[in-house]
């Protein structure tokens, strides 16, 4: 089933969140790998680059404490720090990639809002962070639809490319997490309060 298919169906589960988002596009055989040489840059592929580290080392963890329950303890005592060490960096990030917006996102794309069109099969090199975990993806995408409203702002969507194992299911574990969170607000809603 492809996410183009004319009845709309969609082969991945979308959410709508608000997230970090800094998009530009990739010249002819230009990668998204973010090697430029400012510093936010190179920030940016720090705070990436720990969270694929850490989500690939999970198993590695849980190998170790069928072994060793104490060295384990210590591991994930070692993660939590870099994990709030990550959480630094993606706050001063915040800064340079610029206020947070509403999204479509999905483990196939991203949609957004531009205050100008995007040519149709235009490359982006796509850096996102996600909140509130402070994850931090540098993504390749093609532009598979870019439609005017009626504030001015353009739809722009998108359709994720090369995307590694691990950096997919970093999204659909997001996405998981924020479907059970807002079920967990619709119950709270929907429950009476004594």
């Amino acid at each position: 089933m492809s996410t183009r298919d004319a009845d709309d169906r969609r082969e991945y589960y979308r959410i709508e969140d608000t997230i970090a988002l800094e998009f530009r596009p990739l010249k002819q055989g230009e990668t998204a790998d973010g090697s430029g040489v400012d510093s936010a840059s190179q920030l940016f592929n720090l705070l990436s680059e720990l969270h694929l580290m850490d989500f690939e080392s999970q198993h590695l963890l849980r190998h170790i404490h069928e072994r060793d329950r104490t060295l384990a303890s210590y591991l994930k005592v070692i993660n939590k720090r870099i994990d709030l060490l990550g959480q630094a960096v993606a706050h001063s990030l915040l800064r340079d990639i610029g206020p947070a917006r509403q999204v479509t996102l999905s483990e196939g794309g991203i949609g957004f809002s531009s205050d100008q069109s995007i040519e149709l099969g235009t490359h982006l090199a796509i850096k996102i962070v996600l909140m509130p975990q402070a994850l931090g993806l540098l993504l390749r995408a093609v532009v598979i639809h870019s439609q005017p409203r009626d504030d001015g702002q353009f739809d722009i969507g998108t359709e994720f490319e090369a995307l590694t194992d691990a950096q997919r299911q970093l999204l659909a574990r997001h996405i998981l997490q924020k479907q059970a969170q807002q079920r967990r607000q619709a119950r709270e809603r929907s429950s009476p309060t004594p």
